[in-house]
C-alpha cells in the first residue's frame, strides 16, 4: 500500500530556514501529483503547496508564496518543501499528500488527495 513519511521538522527561530522531505512508497511515484498541507493548533488543515506529476504545474498558498518552494525528485521517490524566512504563524504540523489518480495537475483541494503522511511538527519561535 501507499506510504508517505515526512521528516525535517523541528523547533526554530523566526527568520531561519527548514527543508521538509516526504518519502513515498507503494506505487509508481512519478505519475502522481503531490502536495503539502498544514494544520495549526485549533485550526483547520490548510493548503500550503502542490506540484503536478510532471513538476511543471506548481501552486502556493498566498501566505507562503515567495518564501516556500516545493520540489520533487522522482529518482528518490521524494518530495521537498524548502521553507525560508519562517514566521511564528508557520507553526503547524505539516503533512504530505499524494493524489488518488495518476497524471493529475496540481491541486489545492484536500479531497483530491487520498494518501497522507503522519505529519511532522514545525515550531517557529519569535
Amino acid at each position: 500500500q501507499v506510504q508517505l513519511v515526512e521528516s525535517g521538522g523541528g523547533l526554530v527561530q523566526a527568520g531561519v530556514s527548514l527543508r521538509l522531505s516526504c518519502i513515498a512508497s507503494g506505487r509508481t511515484f512519478s505519475i502522481y501529483g503531490l502536495a503539502w498541507f498544514r494544520q495549526a493548533p485549533g485550526k483547520e488543515r490548510e493548503f500550503v503547496a502542490a506540484i503536478s506529476w510532471t513538476g511543471r504545474s506548481i501552486e502556493y498558498a498566498d501566505s507562503v508564496n515567495g518564501r516556500f518552494t516545493i520540489a520533487r525528485d522522482n529518482a528518490k521517490n521524494t518530495m521537498y518543501l524548502q521553507m525560508n524566512s519562517l514566521k511564528p504563524e508557520d507553526t503547524a504540523v505539516y503533512y504530505c499528500a499524494e493524489r488518488k489518480n495518476p497524471y493529475g495537475d496540481s491541486s489545492r483541494l484536500s479531497y483530491d488527495y487520498d494518501y497522507w503522511g503522519q505529519g511532522t511538527q514545525v515550531t517557529v519561535s519569535s
